[in-house]
């Protein structure tokens, strides 16, 4: 099975991606999601942060006001790095566990993980590749107003908080440019994940002759 990456700024496309990659017949591990599950009241990861920034961080049902951890994370570095080393290891243990529940039931062909931070996480080396999600400055601004709700001031400043497009394109070995249509966006990823098997047949070659 080909371990994959799918990562890339935030509302530069990652999820359309995602989605169409798994229409095709990948499985779809989402960061995102599991991030959120190991920050459920009273699970480790919450407990620490909660003991971290404190009981103003907790909405009456005890779940994280992740609203508001947001604005604290995105506006201090520091605030930001402790977080992401928190939970950044414990997601990348699930992604193991998963990886292995998968290869031994043998289903998927390509695996793909779906996560902003992948590369700023120091997990780029995890990966057998890493397609990368781009599109141009103002389509994201854009995109990220209209799916936060929040001002041009505020979508530029979580954009500056993350590493730079031009950053990231040295760790990818594919890049989709979502900037145009969704037409666009299909095509280029249908050519990607036809490369992905071709790259997953010659993993699997490659580990027949070592065994």
């Amino acid at each position: 099975m080909l371990i994959v990456a799918l990562t890339g700024g935030i509302a530069s496309g990652k999820s359309v991606v995602a989605k169409i990659l798994e229409e095709l017949g990948c499985y779809i591990h989402r960061a995102d999601k599991i991030a959120h599950d190991l920050m459920e009241p009273e699970k480790p990861a919450w407990k620490k942060i909660v003991a971290h920034f404190g009981a103003k961080i907790l909405n009456e049902d005890k779940t994280i006001n992740r609203t508001l951890l947001g604005k604290i994370v995105f506006s201090d570095e520091e605030e930001r790095r402790f977080l992401n080393e928190l939970i950044h290891p414990l997601v990348l243990e699930k992604k193991k566990e998963v990886i292995n529940r998968l290869e031994q039931e043998g289903h998927y062909h390509i695996f793909i993980s779906e996560a902003a931070l992948t590369i700023e996480a120091g997990f780029a080396d995890f990966f057998d590749k890493i397609i990368m999600t781009y599109c141009k400055k103002e389509v994201q601004i854009e995109r990220l107003m209209e799916r936060d709700g929040i001002s041009r001031k505020q979508a530029i400043k979580i954009m500056k908080s993350q590493m730079q497009p031009q950053e990231k394109l040295k760790y990818a070995d594919y890049v989709i440019d979502t900037s145009g249509s969704l037409q666009s966006s299909i095509e280029q990823t249908e050519r990607v994940y036809r490369n992905l098997m071709i790259e997953n047949e010659m993993k699997d070659t490659a580990a027949k002759y070592k065994s």
